[in-house]
C-alpha cells in the first residue's frame, strides 16, 4: 500500500505576521511543482508550529492544528488568538517559533483530523516536548481513504524527522515511553468509543440533574486497553472550553501516578484538572462539596482496610471516593489485586453493586503482540495453572533459560539493540527479602540464585552516562522501566504494574512450583508479607489470600511483554514442565 501512496509536501517558514501575511506567495515562490502549490494553499493541511526555550538541552512548545486555508489561519493565530490564550501569546512574542506546513494529494478534511491528532499522539510521548498545545482530540471513524493514514503520517513523521530530529525524534523510541502507551490521543476502538459514549452521557446526565455518588466500573484483563479509555475520556473533561469541570486522577501506584502527572504538566490542562493522591483527595474532598468528576485508575490497588496510610473515614477508599464526586469512572481488575488490603468484603461489594450505574467490560487483548493461540496458551497457564505445549508463533518470542544469568544477557541485548531507552527489563516474584530502607551493612537487597545475582528495583542510582541518554525530562518524573539505568536492576509489580515493557524476563522464584501437572503456590516461599499475611476481616475473622494473590503477581509478570517473554524457574520441576512446553528459538 505505502508504495503506491505519494509523498508529502512539506514546507517550512518563520512563525511570524511577516511571514504569515504573504504565506501564500512565498509557497508559489519556493515550490515549484503547480500542484504541490495547489495542495499547500488550496487543500486542507496539517500544521506544526514549534518553538525552542532553550539554546542547549532542548525544551519545546508545540502546537498542531488542520485548516483548509493554511494563511487565514496562522493570521488569525497571530492576530486573534493571543488576546484570549496564553500559549499563542508565548508563540507571537517569540522570535524563534517555527512552522511546518504538510500537505498531500490525497488530504480531506477527515484524513486530516486523524493526522493531526496521531501527531499530537507522538508529540506527546517526545522528551523534548514540554508543552503539546491543542485543546481537542480528533479521531476519526472510517473515511476515504482511512486505510492510508497510517502510511502516509509514517512519510510525514519520517521527513520531519530528518529536517529536526530532536523534536522528531525516532518512532521506535517515542513508542516506547510510558507517556506514549497511556496518551489520550491513541485512537479508540469501536469497544473504547461506545464505552466512553456512554460514559460521557451518564456525566453530562449527572451534572445537569446535579446527582451525586455515581460509579462507572470499567473492568478487563491485563493489556484490554483500560487506561487508554480512562486517558482518553480524563482529556476530554478536562478540556471543554469553560473549564468548569472539577476533574481528578487517582492511582494508588506511583510509577503511573507519574504518567498522568505528565500528562497534565505536557497537555497544559487546566487548574481543575490535578492528580492527586487518594488519602488526599479523601481527606481534602468533602461529600457535601464533591468535585464533579473523580476517576481511580487501577481501583483494585485501593485499601479496603484501616491502616497508617489511611485512617479516619470509612474502611474501603473506593466508597470513601464515591461520595466526593458527581460521577466516579474506576478501572478495575480482580485479577491484579496483589495485597490483602485490597480485597473488598461481601459487605463493601454489595455497597458497591448497588452504586454502579453503568459497567463496562473490555474483553480484546491490546498489549501482547501475539497470535490468539499465543494469548490462550499463557491465559490457561496463568488462570488454569495448566502447561500445555506452546503453539508456533513468528510474532511472539517466548523462551526458556537454564540460567537466569543468560536470560538476564538476552534481555539486555534486547534493550541494546531496541535502542538506550529500549524498555526490555528482568522481572522477579517477590520471593527475595527486600526493603525500601538500606541494610545496615549497605549491601542491596538482591536477587540470587546459585552465582548468579541482580538488585533489586529501586536502589542502583544513575550515573552520568545514564542521565545523558534522556533529553528533557527529569529522571524522577519517569517510570521505573523508562530509566535506562534500570536495565542493571530487576523489577517487581511494585514497579511494573499498569506498564508495558517489549521484552520481559521473568524469573519465577520458589513461590511458584509444578506439582501432579500443574502449577501452585507455595506461600512460605514468599517474601511478600503484604501478600501472605492474614486479612482482618470487618467481623473480626482472619482469613488468609495468599494463594489467590501469589497467582495475582503471576499474572502482573507474565502480562508484561508486548513482543516476548522469557523465563526461568528457581523449582526444578516447573522449569522442566516449561522446557517441555516451549521449543525456544
Amino acid at each position: 500500500m505505502s508504495k503506491d501512496i505519494s509523498s508529502p509536501i512539506i514546507f517550512e517558514t518563520k512563525y511570524n505576521r511577516q511571514a504569515a501575511s504573504s504565506l501564500d506567495q512565498e509557497i508559489t515562490s519556493q515550490v515549484t511543482d503547480p500542484d504541490q502549490q495547489n495542495f499547500l494553499i488550496n487543500f486542507p493541511t496539517v500544521y506544526i508550529i514549534n518553538q525552542n526555550q532553550r539554546k542547549t538541552d532542548p525544551q519545546y512548545t508545540v502546537y498542531v492544528g488542520e485548516t483548509n486555508d493554511i494563511q487565514r489561519r496562522t493570521l488569525q493565530h497571530l492576530d486573534i488568538d493571543p488576546r484570549s490564550r496564553q500559549d499563542w501569546k508565548q508563540f507571537a512574542d517569540g522570535n524563534n517559533a517555527r512552522m511546518y506546513v504538510i500537505g498531500h494529494q490525497h488530504f480531506n478534511k477527515s484524513l486530516t483530523l486523524d493526522i493531526e491528532n496521531r501527531m499530537m499522539h507522538y508529540l506527546s510521548g517526545v522528551s523534548t516536548v514540554a508543552h503539546l498545545n491543542n485543546r481537542r482530540e480528533n479521531a476519526q471513524n472510517d473515511y476515504y481513504p482511512a486505510d492510508e493514514m497510517v502510511p502516509i503520517f509514517n512519510r510525514i513523521w519520517r521527513k520531519l524527522h530528518h529536517k529536526l530530529s530532536q523534536l522528531f525524534q525516532s518512532q521506535r523510541l517515542i513508542e516506547e515511553s510510558a507517556l506514549f502507551k497511556a496518551s489520550p490521543f491513541h485512537k479508540l476502538t469501536k469497544a473504547q468509543l461506545q464505552a466512553k459514549n456512554q460514559i460521557l452521557t451518564i456525566v453530562d446526565q449527572a451534572l445537569r440533574t446535579n446527582q451525586q455518588s455515581q460509579l462507572v466500573l470499567v473492568e478487563g484483563e491485563a493489556g484490554a486497553g483500560k487506561t487508554v479509555l480512562m486517558s482518553n475520556i480524563f482529556y476530554d473533561l478536562a478540556t471543554r472550553d469553560d473549564n468548569s469541570l472539577s476533574v481528578a486522577m487517582m492511582v494508588n501506584h506511583r510509577q503511573q501516578e507519574k504518567v498522568y502527572e505528565q500528562i497534565v504538566a505536557k497537555l497544559g490542562l487546566h487548574d481543575n484538572a490535578k492528580v492527586i493522591k487518594t488519602t488526599t483527595f479523601i481527606n481534602q474532598t468533602s461529600p457535601t462539596e464533591p468535585i464533579d468528576i473523580a476517576f481511580v485508575d487501577e481501583a483494585h490497588l485501593l485499601l479496603t482496610q484501616r491502616s497508617q496510610a489511611y485512617y479516619g473515614h470509612g474502611t474501603n477508599e473506593l466508597l470513601d471516593i464515591v461520595k466526593r464526586a458527581r460521577v466516579v469512572v474506576a478501572v478495575y481488575d480482580e485479577h491484579q489485586i496483589l495485597h490483602s488490603s485490597q480485597i473488598i468484603e461481601a459487605d463493601d461489594r454489595a455497597k458497591i453493586e448497588q452504586l454502579i450505574d453503568y459497567r463496562v467490560e473490555l474483553k480484546n487483548q491490546m498489549r501482547i503482540d501475539a497470535s490468539p493461540a499465543m494469548v490462550a496458551w499463557l491465559r490457561n497457564m496463568i488462570d488454569n495453572q495448566r502447561i500445555s505445549k506452546a503453539p508456533y508463533d513468528p510474532k511472539y518470542d517466548l523462551r526458556v533459560f537454564d540460567d537466569p544469568a543468560k536470560m538476564q544477557a538476552a534481555i539486555q541485548q534486547k534493550a541494546r539493540v531496541d535502542g538506550e531507552n529500549g524498555i526490555s527489563r528482568m522481572l522477579a516474584t517477590f520471593d527475595w527479602p527486600y526493603s525500601s530502607a538500606k541494610k545496615q551493612d549497605y549491601r542491596l537487597w538482591e536477587v540470587s540464585e546459585g552465582d548468579w545475582h541482580m538488585p533489586w528495583n529501586l536502589q542502583v542510582n544513575p550515573n552520568r552516562e545514564d542521565k545523558r541518554q534522556i533529553s528533557g525530562v527529569k529522571y524522577s518524573d519517569l517510570s521505573w522501566a523508562e530509566q535506562p539505568h534500570t536495565i542493571k536492576e530487576i523489577g517487581s509489580t511494585y514497579t511494573i504494574q499498569g506498564s508495558d515493557l517489549n521484552y520481559a524476563g521473568v524469573e519465577i522464584g520458589p513461590s511458584v512450583k509444578y506439582r501432579r501437572g500443574k502449577i501452585v503456590f507455595d506461600p512460605d516461599s514468599s517474601s511478600n508479607k503484604k501478600a501472605i499475611q492474614n486479612r482482618k476481616m470487618h467481623d473480626d475473622s482472619k482469613q488468609n489470600f495468599a494463594e489467590q494473590l501469589l497467582k495475582n503477581e503471576l499474572n502482573v509478570l507474565l502480562t508484561r511483554g508486548v513482543h516476548g517473554l522469557y523465563l526461568h524457574a528457581v523449582d526444578p520441576a516447573l522449569q522442566k514442565a516449561l522446557k517441555k512446553a516451549v521449543k525456544n528459538k
